[in-house]
């Protein structure tokens, strides 16, 4: 009997073991509306994505028609992967989306750390079809079958950038900008990397607004390394668009290698003055062209300073192209500290609620600087802070905390607190306030 025991047990474990090995990645959180998720699996068939995958949407409220979608694809690699479970779910991001009425995505490939991250981060080898699916099957749970057409703005960090650029050289049309992390497209035939197929710039890219943004430690200032190729991929890139007066830039994180760093505080900006100037208008369905009123070039790509167009007298080639002024202002700041200044308060909390001693609310980010942490008032003395202690071990503390791929920390945080200094059996008044990155606090929540 006891040996029967024991061979059940030593099967029940090595099942359970390989069913943990293949059962997909964790669905978290859960996606109930305005969330929604679709996952498809892997393919056998020629051409067809060869990793499970899941796509997350978030829908913003109020939202009749959409205009676009807004998509923060991750990078290479099992943890860069998982950390694309919580992409639809970065409050900063989200207060992007809902300026311009788009949805926010957040794809997660379920790649094995080993195997060949190409299989999905070029969009020829099945993920370009499976994402244009996912747009069409989220549509219809959505009730948003618009979201099928609509246009793309892509953010993508490594693999994600080399994905993120190549769905803009394959589909100019459908992206109206593009924002590429530590990782380009290949355009040139690469010895070292010989398996890589390469991209090629078609003249209607030349009018996507790109902006390339690697790390100082990915070949500029740091040239070893694992990252050291990185810096120059850039540079072909670059000058392969820039060349054609392709509306490309580059902005050097000074601070990092291949990690995110603060690169949002300039990426969201950026992407809000492409959407206001693309974005087709009610009953309008392509793209807007860029005006070149107004813009401004970075005197070469590892220049500190940038000028209106007209007073340029540079190499146009070796420019970095800026949408206009306000962005020119801000990529000066980035690339000599990333400290990108801003001076508005963020919207006060809403939706207090307090029972007995536990309070929960909601706030949206602050479009410029997001959330560091919200103050707790109890009876108009600060009794506490949430979180504790704001955390982010890749650049400004944030409320949500960040992975390696600018994801919000998995499990999410909630908006909680349970004040057990609360004296029992006495009415207390709260409030709550929410705190900037740059420490700016909002109005209190009424």
């Amino acid at each position: 009997m006891r040996n029967a025991f024991i061979i059940a047990l030593f099967l029940f474990l090595v099942v359970g073991l390989l069913s943990a090995q293949n059962a997909p990645y964790d669905v978290f959180p859960e996606a109930d509306p305005p969330y929604y998720r679709v996952r498809y699996d892997a393919s056998k068939k020629t051409g067809e994505l060869v990793f499970p995958v899941n796509y997350t949407v978030w829908i913003p409220d109020g939202v009749e028609t959409l205009r676009g979608v807004i998509v923060h694809q991750h990078g290479c690699g099992e943890g860069s992967c998982k950390s694309g479970l919580t992409g639809a779910f970065d409050l900063h991001w989200q207060a992007l989306a809902k300026k311009y009425d788009c949805a926010l995505m957040g794809p997660s490939y379920e790649q094995p750390q080993a195997a060949d991250c190409q299989m999905w981060c070029d969009p020829r080898n099945g993920s370009g079809d499976a994402f244009q699916k996912a747009l069409v099957d989220l549509g219809k749970k959505s009730g948003h079958s618009e979201l099928a057409t609509v246009p793309w703005a892509l953010w993508g960090h490594s693999g994600g950038g080399h994905w993120a650029g190549g769905m803009t050289l394959l589909y100019p049309d459908r992206v109206a900008a593009a924002w590429l992390r530590s990782g380009v497209p290949l355009v040139e035939e690469n010895p070292d990397r010989p398996t890589i197929k390469t991209h090629q710039v078609v003249d209607a890219a030349l009018q996507v607004p790109i902006m390339c943004n690697p790390g100082t430690k990915e070949g500029v200032t740091v040239k070893d390394g694992r990252f050291s190729g990185v810096w120059p991929a850039n540079q072909t890139f670059l000058k392969a668009v820039r060349s054609r007066g392709g509306l490309i830039g580059v902005a050097i994180d000074p601070l990092t290698a291949h990690e995110c760093g603060n690169q949002r505080y300039l990426a969201i900006p950026w992407l809000d003055a492409c959407l206001s100037a693309r974005l087709p208008g009610k009953g309008e369905a392509e793209l807007k062209a860029m005006s070149s009123k107004g813009s401004w070039y970075g005197e070469a790509f590892l220049s500190k300073k940038a000028v209106p167009a007209e007073q340029f007298t540079g190499d146009k080639a070796n420019s970095v192209w800026l949408p206009n002024e306000h962005i020119a202002k801000k990529w000066m700041s980035y690339v000599t500290d990333t400290v990108v200044p801003d001076t508005t308060p963020p919207p006060a909390p809403s939706n207090l609620e307090v029972e007995g001693n536990e309070l929960t609310w909601s706030a949206e980010a602050d479009f410029e600087s997001g959330i560091a942490r919200f103050i707790i008032e109890r009876d108009g003395k600060v009794v506490a802070t949430v979180p504790d202690k704001s955390k982010n071990n890749f650049g400004r503390p944030i409320f949500q905390g960040l992975q390696y791929s600018d994801t919000p920390s998995n499990p999410l945080v909630k908006m909680y607190f349970k004040d057990d200094a609360a004296e029992a059996g006495k009415q207390h008044k709260y409030r709550v306030i929410s705190e900037n990155t740059v420490g700016l606090k909002s109005s209190p929540s009424q």
